[in-house]
């Protein structure tokens, strides 16, 4: 994986307002630490940051030039998201030395189709390796291609590339193939998913006081509570 270069600036306000303002300035708060060396804070380029990762993924290796002169390399290591707006709300970065060895955990993606009438089940989307910090792939490969129901992939399956050791437990499942539901065994089912349906609204029905017509339900039990505490 080849290195991107981005630019970062100190970060000095700290905290959760600290980091509010460090996004609202189209940047991301980060923290680079490692190699026994003092934690440095600094804010990323959102923009830049976000592309990397799209093109890269989670393990893109950064060469990164901080405005008061220093220059080094790292890795994502934990990056935190805002699961609604999409964005990168902190990120820690892990210094490494060109030649250095880390582990990481790296995605797993299945190859090839399975046989007729199955299904898969990811057992494990990532797996762990060891590779040299400049060499960290974006992802590995597991083939499934022909396999029958019952055929497990494991982690001593997966392909890995020169120079990239695996470091999980080679019996770790990543993908279970099994057998599809016939038509008659899912129209079998189809009664109790109702049956289960039919329950849970019943019990949401008799938890919910029904509102009159137009007046919203948040409004009525309001109204229920003042007048209990006026009584």
């Amino acid at each position: 994986m080849s290195e991107v270069k981005i630019s970062a600036e100190p970060r000095t306000e700290f905290g959760k307002g600290g980091a509010r303002r460090t996004r609202r300035a189209g940047k991301v708060p980060a923290v680079l630490y490692g190699h026994g060396e003092k934690p440095k804070h600094i804010a990323l380029p959102a923009r830049e940051f976000a592309a990397a990762i799209r093109n890269g993924g989670a393990n893109q290796l950064l060469a990164i030039e901080v405005s008061d002169g220093t220059q080094v390399l790292a890795l994502p290591k934990a990056i935190q998201r805002d699961p609604i707006k999409d964005t990168f709300e902190h990120v820690d970065l892990l210094l490494v030395r060109r030649g250095e060895k880390v582990t990481v955990e790296v995605p797993v993606e299945l190859t090839g189709e399975a046989a007729k009438d199955t299904l898969i089940v990811h057992d494990h989307d990532t797996l762990s390796v060891t590779a040299d910090a400049t060499k960290v792939p974006d992802h590995l490969e597991a083939s499934i291609e022909g396999a029958e129901a019952g055929v497990q992939v494991t982690a001593g399956d997966v392909q890995l590339p020169t120079g990239v050791e695996l470091a999980a437990d080679p019996e770790l499942p990543v993908a279970t193939v099994t057998a599809a539901p016939t038509a008659e065994q899912l129209e079998a089912t189809l009664p109790e998913v109702e049956e289960a349906t039919e329950e849970a609204e019943a019990e949401v029905g008799e938890e919910t006081a029904e509102a009159p017509e137009g007046v919203p339900a948040a409004e009525v039990e309001e109204a229920a509570a003042e007048a209990k505490t006026e009584a």
